[in-house]
């Protein structure tokens, strides 16, 4: 039987390699060849009609989502983090300088947001401080998008809601259902220490609640909370996170109401999970726990690159199957039928996903994740767009970042009827998440107000993101008679080129209007002057870093260059 079936193999190379050999094969046993083509289309056939008939049950409908901008935010640009920086206490200049380093080459640009309270307040943040950015960011998205589609809240029957570090009592879902007045009968469900994976998760479990209780909205919430998660110890492989994770939130809307499926944007056909948290390694790769001195935070290992790439290629291999068209399959078994049965030596095929799929939302875990992946794929510049510039405009904001970068998809008009949308996400555990989409009508972006964070300065993107410039040198002491600096005159054109416009010295030196917006921000005035250790006299300042400007900014100039 072995032999007969090497032989049909062999007779379907050649049909496929144009092999003169193989031919000869084929002409001798072709009635073995014919009987393996019509099985194997046989078996094609009845798969394929049976996804179209049970296709009404499995259906899930996206039918909008919104990502939220972080209003009153700080922007966590190179001078607010550095005056961050400058409040830590117990904190060696050597690290902060190494966290500059990173910041410099992490992707991450000015422009994304980091609460008021963690920028003026830093170690001295409370749950109340915390409770105030995820709650504000959740209601925001959940009320916006509610009120977009006309949908009274009461209405929901499926509340998921994901925040790994983050969970109070009571729950974040109780919070939406009693600022929403949601029905008593609402089904809740609020996942925790899933990391920046779980918005997926939270959608594979919505499609499968979905299948159970017909004719219902599920609506699930994304986010991630910064104020009480920071690290403030010396120890360098926590210190990472510090300069990746922001302010961010999405939420999103599914049904299984056959008579939505006109007004929907998206279908949802795939979504795959993958889990190595039974090998050790993969497990201990990220890890929330506390330093050598008591200090809390998140801990990346070394074998993080390694299980991160073998969790994409566990979860690619499963997908692939069900994603790619039939010649890219047909492709990779014929390679695998001359390597594994006919034993020659030949280059192993990849498929080409650009065949499959039209858009990638790539998780903007960092610069280095979003190209390892696009090289991994295969990928050009156009496909690694929507994450680069949603790390560069929000920065991680973990499990919602999917979100921000297929929003950038709908800013640009990019989406089109018939096309197909691939998220991929990482996170602890460690988990390789996948979802596959098909939009299913032409998306306006002029539709998306209101939920689209992109629209008021897409004109902008995609832009070039080099590495931060490296600070100026640190000015002489100005007379005491004169003001130090005046960051008023710091012009629009300085900023556009790159260069920084003061020193942490000179931040922490300068009287409370003259710090750069929004520091100098008149309802934030009394957060400040009640904080002692940013007060911004000139002997606070030295009393806590006296040798900050004098010994990090030469510092910084010879990190980054």
């Amino acid at each position: 039987m072995v032999p007969h079936v090497r032989m049909a193999m062999a007779c379907l190379v050649a049909c496929l390699t144009f092999n003169s050999k193989a031919m000869v094969l084929l002409r001798t046993h072709y009635q073995i060849a014919l009987s393996m083509t019509s099985v194997l289309t046989l078996v094609l056939m009845v798969w394929r009609l049976w996804q179209m008939l049970l296709r009404p049950s499995w259906a899930c409908y996206l039918l909008d989502f919104c990502c939220t901008e972080a209003e009153g935010n700080i922007n966590a640009n190179e001078e607010n983090f550095k005056f961050f920086l400058g409040t830590w206490r117990d904190v060696k200049e050597s690290n902060l300088l190494f966290q500059f380093k990173v910041l410099s080459r992490s992707g991450v640009g000015g422009e994304s947001y980091a609460p008021p309270r963690l920028i003026h307040m830093g170690e001295d943040s409370s749950l109340s401080d915390a409770r105030v950015e995820t709650e504000n960011l959740i209601e925001k998205a959940a009320r916006r998008l509610l009120a977009k589609l006309s949908i009274d809240p009461k209405e929901i029957d499926i509340l998921i809601l994901n925040s790994s570090l983050f969970n109070p009592i009571p729950s974040l879902t109780s919070f939406v259902v009693n600022s929403l007045h949601m029905r008593s009968n609402v089904k809740s469900f609020n996942l925790s220490g899933m990391g920046c994976s779980a918005g997926l998760i939270s959608i594979g479990l919505a499609k499968d609640l979905l299948k159970v209780h017909k004719n219902s909205f599920a609506l699930v919430i994304s986010t991630e909370n910064i104020t009480r998660n920071m690290y403030y110890g010396n120890d360098r492989s926590f210190m990472v996170s510090n300069c990746l994770f922001r302010c961010g939130c999405a939420a999103i809307l599914l049904t299984n109401k056959p008579s939505y499926r006109g007004s929907a944007k998206l279908e949802l056909l795939k979504c795959l999970r993958t889990n190595l948290g039974a090998e050790q390694d993969a497990y201990e790769s990220v890890h929330h726990m506390e330093d050598s001195e008591g200090k809390l935070g998140v801990k990346l290992q070394l074998s993080l690159v390694e299980v991160a790439g073998k969790a994409l290629r566990a979860n690619i291999v499963k997908l692939a199957p069900s994603i790619l068209p039939m010649g890219e399959i047909l492709r990779v078994g014929m390679n695998l039928v001359q390597k594994k049965v006919l034993k020659m030596k030949v280059r192993s095929y990849e498929p080409d996903f650009k065949k499959a799929i039209d858009h990638f939302c790539i998780h903007p875990g960092g610069r280095a994740v979003i190209a390892s992946i696009g090289k991994g794929l295969k990928l050009d510049s156009y496909h690694i767009e929507p994450g680069k510039m949603a790390l560069n405009r929000f920065g991680n904001t973990s499990s919602s970042g999917i979100w921000y970068a297929l929003a950038y998809c709908e800013a640009k008009g990019r989406l089109k009827k018939g096309q197909k949308i691939w998220q991929i996400a990482l996170g602890s555990g460690f988990k390789c998440n996948s979802g596959v989409w098909k939009v299913l009508k032409d998306i306006d972006p002029s539709d998306a107000y209101g939920c689209n964070p992109w629209l008021s300065s897409i004109h902008r993107y995609p832009v070039d993101d080099p590495p931060m410039a490296p600070p100026a040198p640190a000015p002489e002491p100005a007379p005491a008679s004169a003001p130090s600096m005046d960051t008023s005159s710091s012009s629009s054109s300085d900023m556009a080129s790159g260069k920084s416009s003061s020193s942490t010295s000179a931040l922490m030196c300068a009287a409370p209007s003259q710090l750069p917006l929004p520091l100098n921000n008149p309802s934030l005035a009394p957060m400040v002057a009640s904080s002692p250790s940013i007060q911004p006299d000139a002997t606070a300042a030295s009393t806590v870093m006296p040798s900050t400007a004098a010994v990090m900014m030469p510092k910084m100039v010879t990190l980054t260059s």
